[in-house]
């Protein structure tokens, strides 16, 4: 696992409040309740917040999975290199 998706891990458990053993690399939008459209606001906040990045209003509609935000987190890191 990279060091991004480690790192996003901690912050999608922390953020959606998930239990430790929940399998965060395979989690969708709409997956669990706790990842609706409001925790949804509050996992892109808390990503911003901890990679120093900042999405547009495209790429939050498009985060629909711990993958995607795993890639996104990547070229926008790698974009402000």
């Amino acid at each position: 696992m990279s060091e991004v998706a480690t790192k996003l891990r901690e912050v999608f458990v922390e953020a959606l409040e998930l239990d430790d053993d929940v399998n965060v690399e395979t989690l969708k939008y709409r997956d669990i309740d706790a990842w609706d459209s409001v925790g949804h606001m509050a996992l892109v906040a808390a990503i911003e917040d901890e990679f120093d990045v900042q999405f547009d209003t495209d790429q939050v509609i498009d985060m629909s999975s711990f993958k995607v935000a795993v890639d996104m987190v990547t070229q926008l890191q790698a974009a402000n290199a």
